[in-house]
């Protein structure tokens, strides 16, 4: 209902704005991207930003499938957006499908990695660990010629498209490309720890997920970045949640049902957190014996490490701990 009342407008003037925003390139006879800044602050001015053409192509196929549910189930409402918009549906869709179908992702194949933007690898490729610690952060004693001419990952940027579309992609694909990203990522942004606090517990690296999670907890408590001075990050006190209930609570929803895969770090014994899904009040407990999850008020449907749970209100049922096994890649350094 909302989407024919109003999303489906707004997904219109998006998806215009991005078929304009393409280029056809004759040279890589793909369509692309140019002169864009991704989530990196640490960039600007790039082509062919991985996280942008990402977003690029899932915009126009979603666009694309919501006018076919619409077409079925809002017909009448479909029609009045059409009108509204001057909606020329055929010609319109033809080229967001060819856009869709042709976009540019840059990909090194020697490395077997996407690149986070068209000429990534031609910057000098220095780790994070490698960096004096007396010149972090860099935004403080770096001048931005440097700071744009270098490696270096302000936050998340790949990697942010990975979090966002991440049942698209399997153990393999985000492990390299956690591996290779986060060692070049200098989380000098209070958005930046928590989205690989959730990627890390995702591939079972909990030792790195835990030394994150404290990153983004802490971020104003130990003045990481020299600068509460300035203010708190609400960022990072959002970003601690995530870490606890996205990261180590493994949660996520997908296809309209809730998934859990708790998981907890060697230092904790226990933790907690609760989540109202559709009405429904859920109380998680998670200790180094198992699961326990009590159900408030309504029943919930949901997914426990991979297996379907409806559970009554006043449900009080424990689940043996698992954990996600860690699996061995190339070095991607």
């Amino acid at each position: 209902q909302y989407l024919a009342e109003y999303g489906l407008e707004v997904l219109i003037s998006i998806a215009r704005f991005w078929a304009q925003r393409a280029t056809w390139s004759q040279v890589k006879k793909q369509y692309v991207i140019l002169g864009v800044t991704g989530p990196n602050e640490y960039e600007n001015n790039v082509n062919n930003n991985w996280y942008t053409n990402t977003i690029c192509k899932w915009c126009l196929d979603y666009a694309g499938e919501v006018i076919d549910q619409l077409k079925s189930s809002h017909p009448a409402a479909l029609k009045d957006v059409f009108a509204r918009t001057d909606f020329r549906e055929e010609q319109e869709r033809k080229v967001w499908s060819e856009i869709s179908a042709n976009l540019y992702f840059p990909y090194d194949a020697e490395l077997n990695l996407y690149l986070q933007q068209e000429g990534y690898l031609d910057k000098e490729q220095i780790l994070a660990s490698e960096l004096d610690p007396a010149i972090r952060p860099l935004n403080q004693h770096w001048s931005w010629d440097r700071i744009l001419r270098s490696c270096f990952i302000k936050q998340a940027d790949l990697l942010q498209g990975i979090y966002l579309f991440e049942e698209r992609y399997d153990d393999d694909f985000i492990r390299r490309h956690f591996e290779f990203y986060e060692s070049r990522t200098v989380h000098e942004s209070s958005l930046s720890p928590c989205v690989h606090v959730v990627l890390a517990a995702r591939i079972g690296d909990m030792r790195k997920a835990y030394e994150l999670y404290l990153r983004t907890s802490r971020l104003d408590l130990d003045d990481y970045n020299n600068e509460v001075h300035e203010g708190l990050h609400i960022t990072s006190m959002a970003g601690t949640w995530m870490a606890v209930v996205e990261g180590f609570g493994g949660k996520r929803v997908q296809d309209g049902k809730l998934h859990l895969f708790p998981q907890i770090p060697q230092q904790w014994e226990e933790y907690s957190f609760r989540i109202l899904f559709r009405g429904s009040d859920l109380l998680v407990r998670v200790t180094r014996n198992g699961v326990i999850l009590k159900v408030m008020n309504a029943p919930v449907n949901l997914v426990l490490y991979g297996q379907e749970l409806t559970l009554q209100p006043g449900t009080l049922a424990e689940y043996p701990l698992q954990f996600r096994k860690p699996a061995v890649t190339a070095n991607t350094d």
